[in-house]
């Protein structure tokens, strides 16, 4: 509490000095540059409205900031630390991405993990961690929408949400083509097409094709180039109907075809009291003796139909989705070697080993590896149905509100198949409905007041299909059929929020805001395959304070967004992932609290030259005396809490929560200088830094980062005449090995991040 209240000092006296100084320069009429900041328009209050004007803390990413992160062919999960406050990672390879807000989020790997952190594309949520992972290409905007949105969004938006909009049809014909190539056989090529088809009906196509080769050899099998590449091909086709000044109709349908490879694990590369890489580590070559090269392959597609009707006094938004999934990925979890010692295995030189006598002669590498682990798992037959109806007044001043209805349908399956038990198969359906409405009051021309409420019910229940089918357990009489009763859990919830904003000046205004929301209650059954029992955890519910200030100074050439928050999570629903054994177990801790600030900053330098930063802090801890969580079942990492002597479990109270991280800076510059009367050069930059995170809920000597950080570089050329630009591009220039991810259960395993990539990219615009 006293670095929350050092920070609201801090920025309170900020606020108080760019408002005077803001008035000062409005006095003075000082001379400032013609070039200015961009006006920014979000939905975070689902009605278009300014950044400025939002009593909710924003941050916004389009144009050059945003596609360049893409550049190199990264995922999703490059929003990572690009955003203050804002987080991501995964152990599930380019898809099932686990997004992380305010120190927020969910470390299950499992395919029917629920999110504290919502994902919204197109005003659809997706749901499933599957559907999160769809590609961006020919994106408008990414809004982060940080905090509790449970009263316009729902439940499972604790955290906040990441909302993203395409780029929409037009009347006006415009196109364009973007091609990419660079290391590792990168080639990314992306384009899109769109204009109106007849008076009434406009259309966009928008493709991407995304490929890398692979560059990660197998060390054990001698195969060189057998992991890590993939191929990521994208459709979405977009119809604009408007026949008339009242009603307008979108329909969108998109697809993914994707087949890659799975998360790289590597064995050992932290060694027993240190977090530092070790000699076990190389990154381009692994020892696998099983997974098949870790394979993964999925497909997905859906459509949306949106119609907005406008009655005259009000406007009627249905908004109805499906979304479909399947696919696989499997992995050599050990990440080595364990294989009987016949003489023909030789250790690498430079790696560790182990040697074993269980079943005779065994040998591991590299470094201790006490049984070989290969799983698969499936999506078979994901289903998600949602239909919106909202009706919302057309007059904003000085009473507008909106209200509406939710239904949310999803089904599916997910067949995990391990190497000794055999295949498992577990079935999931959640059903959601909700009730909502939200009211803006203009007090006075300074003053505006927010409120809403949202009930909500959920649903859920877990079946169990076949259990341990051609599994080498079962025929050796270890593991047996079990009697598995269906589990079946309900909840109804209200959320609610009020806000309040005024304006300081014409251009600085200070807001507050109480949230109040919940992530609904889940089931957890991938134990099952394993021989344990499904686990549930109660729905969690959280009250969040938070207060800001949003300024556009100095003629709008800086602006300054800051916020301050403090939140209780009760009944915190947490993921005990790993242990002896690997089981992933569901918990509900007693509370847990975060609070910190975050600041966003634009300069428009001059025309020029554009700076951009962003810094947050993130406390979090969790409050639960009697909560005991697993260690690493390997035995090999170095727990710092209080270890219970009878469980052998570890006493986590006090500890922050797992992959938060306690500060992020992000930056970038862009330089441009003019060439003729027609072009420019320019050069632009990016770095992004992470602070001190903890990897699991127990603290360990091993699994800890700080100080990591990723940097980018771009120099282009823009001739605005022809509409062109082309481009030499870099991504973690610096080539940083930075630990994203790791495994307990069978060694101090770890995931890394993507080398550096170097490349060159055309792009075409054409009108």
């Amino acid at each position: 509490m006293k670095t929350l209240k050092k920070a609201a000092v801090a920025l309170s006296v900020q606020a108080a000095l760019l408002a005077s100084l803001s008035i000062q320069a409005e006095e003075a009429e000082q001379q400032v540059d013609e070039s200015k900041l961009e006006k920014i328009t979000v939905t975070a209050l689902k009605r278009t409205q300014s950044i400025q004007d939002v009593p909710v803390s924003i941050a916004t990413m389009s144009g050059e900031k945003f596609e360049n992160m893409f550049s190199s062919g990264d995922d999703i999960l490059s929003l990572a630390t690009r955003v203050p406050g804002l987080y991501a990672e995964s152990s599930n390879g380019r898809v099932a991405p686990r997004f992380y807000m305010r120190g927020l989020g969910n470390t299950d790997f499992d395919l029917a993990a629920s999110q504290p952190v919502s994902v919204i594309m197109d005003e659809v949520v997706m749901e499933n961690v599957v559907l999160k992972s769809f590609p961006l290409f020919d994106i408008d905007q990414v809004e982060v929408i940080r905090g509790p949105q449970g009263t316009l969004f729902g439940r499972n938006t604790t955290a906040g949400i990441l909302k993203f909009t395409s780029r929409k049809p037009t009347e006006d014909f415009e196109a364009y083509v973007k091609a990419g190539a660079g290391s590792y056989g990168l080639i990314n090529l992306e384009g899109a097409i769109g204009g109106a088809l007849s008076d009434d009906l406009s259309a966009r196509l928008s493709l991407l094709n995304q490929s890398k080769d692979d560059w990660i050899d197998n060390g054990y099998t001698n195969e060189k180039d057998v992991m890590v590449g993939h191929e990521d091909k994208a459709v979405r086709l977009q119809l604009a109907y408007k026949p008339s000044e009242e009603l307008d109709v979108l329909f969108q349908y998109h697809a993914r075809d994707y087949e890659g490879t799975s998360s790289i694990f590597r064995a050992n590369v932290l060694t027993t009291g240190s977090n530092d890489l070790n000699g076990n580590y190389d990154r381009e070559t692994v020892w696998y003796d099983d997974g098949d090269d870790n394979p993964q392959e999925y497909e997905n597609s859906g459509w949306s139909l949106n119609v907005n009707y406008d009655l005259g006094a009000i406007t009627l938004t249905s908004i109805t989705a499906m979304e479909t999934a399947e696919g696989r990925s499997k992995g050599d979890i050990d990440g080595g070697v364990r294989q009987a010692d016949d003489g023909s295995i030789t250790v690498p030189a430079g790696l560790t080993s182990a040697s074993y006598e269980d079943f005779g002669p065994q040998i591991s590498f590299p470094g201790f590896i006490p049984f070989a682990a290969v799983t698969e798992d499936r999506m078979n037959d994901l289903e998600q149905f949602t239909q919106e109806i909202r009706f919302a007044s057309n007059e904003t001043m000085p009473l507008s509100w909106q209200a509406g209805v939710f239904f949310f349908d999803s089904s599916f399956s997910v067949t995990s198949i391990d190497g000794f038990f055999g295949a498992t198969e577990v079935f999931h359906e959640n059903t959601t409905w909700a009730v909502f409405g939200q009211s803006t009051y203009q007090v006075n021309d300074k003053l505006s007041v927010i409120g809403g409420l949202r009930y909500t019910y959920d649903e859920k229940s877990l079946s169990v299909g076949k259990q341990n089918e051609n599994g080498f357990a079962l025929v050796i009489g270890v593991a047996s059929i079990q009697d598995y009763e269906d589990v079946n859990v309900d909840d109804g919830q209200l959320s609610w929020e009020g806000m309040a904003n005024y304006r300081l000046t014409d251009d600085m205004s200070v807001y507050g805001r109480i949230s109040n929301g919940f992530r609904a209650q889940s089931i957890q059954g991938r134990d099952i395959a394993f021989e344990g029992a499904p686990s549930v955890a109660d729905a969690e519910t959280i009250m969040s304070y938070e207060a800001g200030f949003k300024s556009d100074l100095f003629d709008r050439t800086v602006r300054l967004n800051g916020a301050i928050f403090h939140y209780t999570i009760d009944d915190i629903q947490l993921t005990a992932v790993g242990g002896e054994g690997n089981r992933v177990g569901l918990r509900n801790a007693g509370k847990g609290v975060g609070q910190g600030f975050e600041i966003d900053t634009e300069i428009r330098v001059n025309e020029n030259l554009l700076l951009t930063a962003g810094f947050s802090y993130n406390k979090t801890e969790l409050e639960d005396k009697d909560l005991l969580i697993p260690t690493c079942g390997s035995g090999q990492c170095t727990p710092k809490d209080p270890i219970d002597p009878v469980t052998k479990a570890a006493y986590v109270d006090g500890n922050p929560f797992p992959n938060a991280p306690e500060t992020i800076f992000t930056a970038t510059g862009r330089y441009s200088m003019p060439m003729g009367d027609d072009g420019e050069m320019y050069v632009y930059s990016d770095y992004a830094y992470q602070g001190e995170t903890n990897l699991f809920i127990y603290e360990t000597e091993e699994y800890v980062t700080d100080g990591q950080f990723e940097l980018g570089l771009r120099v282009g050329y823009v001739n605005f005449d022809m509409d062109y630009e082309v481009a030499l591009f870099g991504r973690n220039i610096t080539d940083e090995d930075n630990l994203k991810a790791g495994i307990d259960f069978n060694n101090n395993t770890g995931v890394v991040n993507e080398p550096a990539v170097w490349g060159i990219e055309f792009k075409k615009n054409f009108y």
